[in-house]
């Protein structure tokens, strides 16, 4: 079993303050590393580190960073199935879902290789004469990262690879169950041959990390923080980086609606709430919570979504399945608390809780006593006050809800707060577009799931799901530059704005005859 520890910059040292151990959620007996955490004070050393080597990386031309960024897209399409496979060992991700998260670097890369040549700034015009003004893309400086497991490879890639090709230094805090997937995406982005202390990768638990980054931010060492996971984390965070006049990006968690129309093509309907409902064991910020499906066609609706979710196989996910297990053992007990929240007046259909031997599912791929496998759970009757309806439920669960008309359907949407992803089911463009106009979503789908980004649209949420700060395209450049504007008067005197304007005086008395 290798030991992973974290990756600071020459001179920069990390305290071990705490050993961890990530283990296979399909085979609890397979140890896949050991991690030494550090300290708060591992993180600012860190950070410390990247301010130091920021100006010099900075001053690298923006389309020779660009080319960096190429080469870490083909040394990782070089390791995909490597990286897959650990991906898939790690956090017990399909393997085919894991290939998938691989490619969403070299994507991601793709598309931001080119953005060097394209870190476009303005020329404006002057209210004076002999004199410009000009608007430039500047990096921020350092930016702290801190991601989830659950896209232990994938999310990352959306802060780093951006916040690299404009000129940042990183500090990057994974989660500590994905540490060797961190690792061997550190080893692949180092390979392209980033200079030393531009990226450095720190394993710290979660109040070490807290307290690193406020230590950082009071020192002025961190001049944006990334964050994804959790709501309840995200609001601490953003109250942190408040107090020191930070915007940070946030991508927080999900109560991702579908709604279902009497248009829809119900079939269509199914395979998408089956696959957003339970791909990655419903363990994404984008996954199905709630369908709120028309009354006249609830009962089909649910009818043959408890018949594809019986029939989905479940288990090994080195093997062709739906989902395999839970992330960890906290996110399993977490997960059987929310169990709990189904009442008397919910309609549960088939099995709930683990798969066991005396709880078994047909047509398991597998041993389910290895690992933590879980049953996918179907709920009827949510109502509008329920926590299932109300809360985030990260695991293979999701709820169903009727309406009779759209304007309900779309206030049924918006009511848990969360704002990040949303889908409907309809061929009527009229009810498309105007649940479009409707939702608070960050993300609108039309007959497809709440799941899926492309690495060249924004990706992000409102509400409870983030402050609005998107990742992905163009739109993410705005989260790791900031707009400088520059004046230059050659006319040798001192023009004064809004007081030695040029201007043209019209005759606003005339008339016609």
């Amino acid at each position: 079993m290798r030991t992973v520890t974290s990756q600071l910059a020459a001179g920069a040292t990390a305290t071990v303050a705490g050993t961890v151990t990530s283990v296979n959620p399909a085979d609890l007996g397979d140890e896949v590393t050991e991690v030494q955490l550090t300290d708060a004070a591992g993180l600012v050393a860190a950070a410390r580190a990247a301010r130091a080597a920021q100006p010099a990386w900075a001053a690298v031309p923006a389309p020779v960073r660009g080319q960096v960024i190429a080469s870490i897209g083909r040394i990782v399409e070089a390791n995909k199935a490597a990286l897959a496979a650990l991906v898939t060992r790690e956090i017990g991700k399909p393997y085919a879902e894991a290939l998938g998260e691989v490619q969403e670097i070299v994507d991601t890369c793709d598309f931001f290789l080119g953005e060097g040549r394209r870190l476009y700034g303005e020329t404006v015009p002057s209210e004076m004469p002999d004199k410009q003004l000009f608007t430039f893309r500047v990096p921020v400086g350092v930016a702290a990262v801190i991601t989830a497991g659950n896209f232990p490879v994938a999310v990352p890639s959306w802060y780093l690879v951006p916040a690299l090709l404009c000129g940042n230094a990183v500090v990057w805090k994974p989660a500590e169950y994905a540490a060797a997937s961190a690792q061997a995406m550190f080893d692949l982005f180092v390979a392209a041959g980033l200079p030393d202390g531009v990226l450095q990768l720190v394993h710290a638990d979660g109040p070490a990390t807290f307290d690193g980054l406020e230590q950082a931010l009071g020192q002025r060492l961190v001049d944006k923080v990334g964050f994804t996971g959790s709501t309840a984390v995200g609001e601490r965070i953003g109250e942190l980086c408040g107090r020191y006049l930070q915007s940070p990006c946030l991508e927080l968690g999900g109560k991702n609606p579908m709604v279902v129309t009497p248009a829809a093509d119900l079939a269509l309907a199914v395979e998408g709430a089956l696959f957003s409902g339970f791909g990655t064991a419903g363990q994404r910020c984008t996954s199905l919570g709630t369908v709120i499906v028309h009354e006249d066609v609830h009962d089909a609706f649910v009818d043959a979504l408890t018949s594809a979710v019986a029939a989905a196989r479940l288990g090994d996910p080195r093997e062709d399945v739906l989902y395999g297990p839970l992330l960890s053992p906290r996110f399993a007990q977490r997960y059987e608390e929310y169990l709990d929240w189904i009442g008397g007046h919910h309609e549960v259909r088939g099995a709930t809780g683990r798969i066991t031997a005396d709880n078994p599912r047909d047509g398991f791929v597998g041993d389910p006593a290895a690992g933590l496998f879980y049953h996918p759970v179907v709920v009827d009757n949510v109502q509008p006050d329920d926590r299932l309806f109300l809360e985030e439920t990260f695991g293979p669960i999701i709820g169903i809800a009727t309406y009779r008309d759209l304007d309900e359907a779309i206030a049924l949407a918006n009511r848990p707060g969360y704002g990040l992803s949303s889908s409907i089911y309809t061929t009527d463009p009229t009810e498309a577009f105007r649940f479009r106009a409707g939702v608070g979503a960050g993300m609108v789908s039309v007959n497809n799931s709440t799941s899926g980004a492309e690495a060249h649209l924004p990706f992000g949420g409102n509400g409870r799901s983030g402050n609005g700060s998107r990742q992905s395209g163009r739109w993410v450049l705005d989260q790791f530059t900031r707009w400088q504007s520059m004046n230059w008067d050659y006319s040798g005197r001192l023009q004064k704005a809004q007081m030695d304007t040029a201007a043209i005086v019209p005759d606003l008395s005339y008339r016609l005859a």
